[in-house]
């Protein structure tokens, strides 16, 4: 009797592969495994009962019932222990059933079995990375690489591992490489441009991450390592309603998942909820991979105590995150001494261009509006979505007179974040200065119809004053339209 093809679970570790390579594969490792059984066994059928079982392990495991499935892998193996195909089928369900030290054990089996096989290979080293893993991990994704140079999950593997472990760029670099030359060979996975979009976005190259991410997007919609790089891209270009849109997404496809409540932790936390964030936070298991650096790091961002923050930079001058902190922190009540923080924060991580972005708003602050606006053009060319680059922009514009460029980019800030009050109140007094009375007019109206009246009563005291002057103004035919 001759093995089933591999389905469902094994396609899942040769994604890019076409259906008759696995079948001709199926058939090879049958007449391998028959013929190096056959010898030790003392019961001429036992080879045959074995595969007997290990089909039906399939068709059970095909339809969802992972523990039949598993039981009758079991079975199979205690006809033939040295069953590889058994084992590696057998972790795929364990893993599928979260029992994750059971999973490791069967692919290191099946290993051991079968040293060059890439399938377990992969799947053994993917499973160390969630673990943490990395040293093992790395040298079997790199060994299961060498040995097939299309193999995409393990280069999805391999770029979350070297994300993981702060890889630095030139390691980076040389992964993406072999990536590209693989994908340019054969029709990339959503995975595969997942893996690639997360190299890109961490090289500095935003655009083309977010080109990769609409291709993984496009053939697998609820692909959830595009979706999570797609949030943090967008919570980096501070475009909350895009960030919530992918973590929404997420918890509907495992609401439980650690990673998915730290991204909407991090939303939470950049939308001024601190509290709900922390509360949420507490509902993580510690134990989860990265959750521990992350709360660490979660902690020191949500620390209002300068003092207490300053005194950790004895023992750790160059950590971005308490510099980063330490910039936000002064911006407005010692704007020159937010100044250098957020500079030493943007030297210590060149590649988060949130601590730019804090560089360039302290240089707002310090009333540098000439250097801002340099700074915050080049970061526009380079984030065209970041929302606090153009708000901090948009200031610079204003307190140099630049009118009709400040303007511009209220108008931007409005297009993305329609219900944003303030950014119609100054796009109002842009329209005003510019005595486009008519357009001040609209958008002071719309600003009154938004604004809090607690925490924006003194600008709609201003407004209020304003409006009769403005409207007896455009009765008079005084003022233009806008440009």
């Amino acid at each position: 009797m001759l093995l089933k093809p591999f389905r469902r679970l094994s396609l899942f570790l040769t994604e890019g592969r076409s259906i008759g390579r696995i079948a001709i594969y199926a058939v090879l490792i049958t007449c391998l495994f028959l013929s190096s059984n056959a010898a030790a066994q003392t019961d001429d059928d036992a080879p045959g009962d074995a595969v007997a079982l290990f089909n039906q392990a399939q068709d059970v495991h095909e339809k969802g019932d992972l523990e039949g499935a598993i039981k009758l892998y079991k079975k199979a193996l205690s006809v033939v222990p040295n069953f590889p195909e058994a084992e590696y089928q057998c972790g795929t369900a364990y893993l599928s059933l979260r029992r994750v030290d059971d999973a490791e054990k069967a692919f290191r089996r099946a290993l051991e079995l079968r040293a060059d096989w890439t399938l377990p290979m992969t799947s053994l080293g993917s499973l160390l990375v969630q673990k943490a893993q990395y040293p093992e991990a790395e040298t079997l994704l790199s060994r299961a690489i060498d040995i097939d140079g299309e193999n995409f999950p393990a280069y999805a593997a391999l770029a979350e591992l070297r994300l993981k472990t702060k890889a630095p760029p030139s390691s980076l670099r040389e992964l993406l490489a072999r990536l590209s030359q693989a994908t340019a060979k054969v029709r990339p996975t959503a995975s595969v441009w997942s893996a690639q979009a997360a190299l890109e976005n961490a090289l500095g190259d935003r655009q083309a991450a977010k080109i990769s991410l609409a291709k993984a997007l496009a053939l697998e919609p609820q692909n959830q390592y595009a979706l999570m790089e797609l949030a943090s891209i967008a919570l980096s270009d501070g475009d909350l309603d895009k960030a919530n849109d992918a973590v929404s997404q997420l918890e509907k496809i495992d609401h439980d998942s650690g990673s998915t409540k730290m991204l909407r932790a991090r939303i939470l936390a950049a939308g001024g909820k601190t509290k709900e964030a922390l509360k949420l936070l507490d509902t993580i298991d510690p134990a989860t991979p990265g959750f521990a650096e992350f709360k660490a790091a979660f902690d020191l961002a949500s620390n209002e105590n300068a003092a207490d923050l300053e005194k950790s930079l004895d023992s750790d001058p160059r950590n971005p995150v308490i510099l980063g902190r330490l910039c936000k922190l002064y911006r407005l009540d010692a704007p020159a001494k937010a100044l250098d923080y957020c500079r030493r924060a943007n030297e210590a991580d060149p590649t988060n261009i949130d601590h730019a972005i804090g560089y360039g708003a302290a240089l707002v602050q310090a009333r540098q509006f000439e250097q801002a606006v340099s700074l915050f053009n080049r970061l526009i060319a380079v984030a065209p979505d970041n929302s606090t680059a153009h708000a901090n922009l948009a200031a610079a514009l204003f307190e140099l007179k630049r009118y009709t460029e400040a303007k511009t980019q209220y108008e931007w800030l409005i297009a993305r974040q329609p219900n944003l009050a303030a950014a119609y109140y100054l796009l109002g007094i842009t329209h005003d200065q510019l005595a486009e009375y008519p357009d001040a007019l609209a958008n002071y109206q719309q600003f009154l119809r938004l604004a809090d009246p607690v925490k924006n009563q003194l600008e709609i005291e201003k407004v209020n004053l304003r409006l009769p002057i403005l409207q007896r103004q455009i009765k008079n035919g005084k003022g233009k339209k806008s440009e």
